[in-house]
């Protein structure tokens, strides 16, 4: 129990006492006092007016005296006007450290077998393009967002949904058929997944040159240019060829299935080596040539059921209107299915493979509308979990010189990213002295770690729902609300420490008997108490912001601390004993919070 959960239960104690009535714990609750009164944790008294009869004042006095007499972690109060303002005994901000301490996972909730089940899907990339910079934010929140579920108590299964099948898949693969002479990964040297994508980017300007000289024989035709431009597109060659591959596809023609798993495994192993760099994995991948037929049946027995109908042209459809939404379209006229009717096929699966008690998506603000259709459908056709899905909507990543573009090869490369985060924080860190004593081993080991952490903290500490501007140039710093920072923190800690064990200092449980705490000591104690709340409260907002946000503000506190105070040249012992275990516990936090993000910390810099 920290020291907020228990002065809550002594002010619930002194109003039944003074005042005769029994109180819910919620409006005892106590917060930090303001910076310009004295104290340390404040108690809001209006809400016990009613009860007392009396001003004010008067009750924060009464409540507070008798807090005083009967609650040891209280040195003295002050009242100012309805606030009781409260110092915490040096005696409780020691044994609060003292239980961190003890507590190797602070903060954090371990599982049971009772625990809720939640499946975080995150990912979801094609097999016609390399992983860009939209799909690195994507996989960076839904890992912390699967570790954060974790540290509040939940069983956790991370899977991704790839989507191996469809008309984009095709433009790829037709491209290869038709310019590719051959090329394998092997004879280009380019990893599968940049090699294919190379295909999807020659097939757009194939189809633009080919768009664009039909557009001008139907205008010279008569045609106006409206129609011309839409008639162009749906009736070039190579649009046509593509579509007819994907009906072949569908019905398991052997030429194409057998080129459809040739460069769909070329993508996959080049995908791997991302995710290895990226530090993210599933449990579990679902692929969409496989779900997309249990959805059509799933569509199917909805329409046997009267939940969804079918048009004169044989496509099947849902009626929204109800629900202030509109039709939805589920099959096309031909029977091949949408993304939706592979949604509910992914789905069902899903609910056969697990006990699932919450689903969370990790996709992009563009899909809002997708989301809330397929809770809807999926709470038509039985899921127990439909109507609840979380929909984990973030904004885009936007570069300085604007959105990306992957038909046209404007992407961020999430491979070239990688490397070069890596390369600038090499740099970086050789210019400041950063790297002298090391082997080339170790510093290449640590332009790694700061590398990833500068990309992943800059990343994850804007609000997921916020669209983001990316700067790499921004992120690779050691001063300010970045990675660098936080890290160059805990090995600073981490350097202490050693110190004070080559000099023979034990640093075991605190017993203070004398000393004196400072102002910015106590502040830093009242930070890392904080600490699980700030992980209950990320995970009910699913907010990794959130969890870096705090990092970054432990990390500040404990370096104005630090600035102010000498750890191995304390002015005594017993100082000396209590920042060693105080510093301990902030690296300990910083590393635990850090990991939450994905994110690792070196032991130096």
């Amino acid at each position: 129990m920290n020291i907020e959960q228990q002065l809550s239960r002594s002010v619930m104690a002194a109003v039944k006492a003074l005042y005769g009535q029994e109180i819910p714990e919620k409006t005892a609750q106590v917060q930090q006092t303001r910076s310009e009164f004295e104290g340390n944790l404040t108690l809001v008294v209006f809400p016990f007016l009613k009860i007392s009869k009396k001003k004010p004042e008067d009750t924060a006095q009464e409540i507070g005296d008798w807090l005083l007499e009967h609650e040891p972690a209280i040195e003295r109060f002050n009242v100012v006007k309805g606030f009781l303002n409260m110092t915490i005994a040096r005696k409780a901000w020691v044994e609060l450290l003292n239980s961190i301490d003890d507590d190797a996972t602070f903060g954090c909730k371990k599982a049971t077998d009772e625990s809720p089940l939640v499946m975080i899907e995150y990912s979801s990339p094609n097999t016609n393009k390399p992983l860009h910079l939209g799909h690195v934010r994507n996989n960076l929140l839904g890992w912390s967002l699967a570790q954060i579920m974790e540290a509040n108590g939940n069983r956790v299964v991370k899977t991704n949904i790839v989507n191996d099948r469809g008309i984009h898949i095709c433009k790829s693969m037709l491209a290869w058929q038709k310019w590719g002479n051959g090329e394998t990964p092997e004879t280009s040297g380019k990893k599968g997944d940049h090699l294919i994508g190379d295909y999807y980017v020659a097939f757009d300007k194939h189809y633009r040159e080919e768009v664009a000289a039909l557009q001008q024989q139907l205008i010279a035709e008569g045609v106006d240019a409206e129609t011309a431009e839409k008639r162009a597109k749906d009736e070039a060659p190579l649009m046509q060829e593509a579509r007819q591959m994907l009906i072949r596809w569908e019905q398991e023609d052997p030429e194409v299935r057998g080129l459809w798993k040739m460069m769909n495994d070329w993508v996959y192993a080049g995908f791997d080596e991302t995710y290895r760099e990226l530090g993210v994995a599933f449990d579990k991948i679902y692929y969409e040539s496989e779900t997309y037929l249990e959805g059509k049946k799933k569509v199917e027995e909805g329409l046997e059921k009267g939940i969804f109908f079918r048009k004169d042209d044989n496509s099947v459809w849902a009626d929204l209107t109800n629900e202030g939404l509109d039709q939805k379209l589920l099959l096309r006229s031909d029977g091949t299915s949408v993304y939706m009717t592979q949604d509910i096929g992914t789905a069902e699966m899903r609910y056969e493979d697990y006990p699932i008690d919450k689903m969370i998506y990790v996709v992009g603000n563009e899909q809002n509308y997708h989301f809330q259709v397929l809770s809807i459908l999926l709470d038509r056709l039985g899921f127990k979990w439909g109507k609840d899905l979380v929909h984990f909507s973030y904004g885009m990543v936007e570069l300085p010189n604007g959105k990306m573009k992957s038909r046209e090869g404007t992407v961020v490369d999430a491979d070239e990213l990688i490397a070069g985060m890596i390369a600038d924080a090499r740099q970086t860190s050789d210019e400041l002295g950063k790297f002298d004593d090391m082997t080339e081993e170790e510093k290449q080991h640590i332009a790694r770690i700061v590398g990833m952490g500068a990309l992943k903290y800059f990343i994850l500490k804007v609000d997921a729902r916020k669209n983001m501007l990316f700067n790499p140039e921004e992120s690779i710093d050691f001063n300010g609300n970045t990675g660098p920072f936080i890290q160059y923190t805990h090995a600073r800690i981490r350097s202490i420490l050693r110190k004070a064990e080559a000099e023979g200092t034990a640093i075991g449980r605190l017993e203070i008997k004398d000393l004196t705490l400072s102002e910015k000591e106590i502040s830093l104690i009242q930070k890392l108490n904080d600490f699980p709340n700030v992980i209950l409260q990320a995970g009910k907002d699913y907010s990794p912001s959130g969890i870096a946000n705090y990092c970054y503000e432990l990390t500040k506190e404990f370096n104005q601390f630090y600035h102010d105070h000498s750890i191995l040249g304390a002015e005594s012992e017993e100082a000396k004993q209590f920042r060693l275990v105080l510093a301990r516990n902030v690296a300990k936090i910083i590393k635990t919070g850090m990991a939450l993000l994905g994110i690792e910390v070196p032991e130096r810099m």
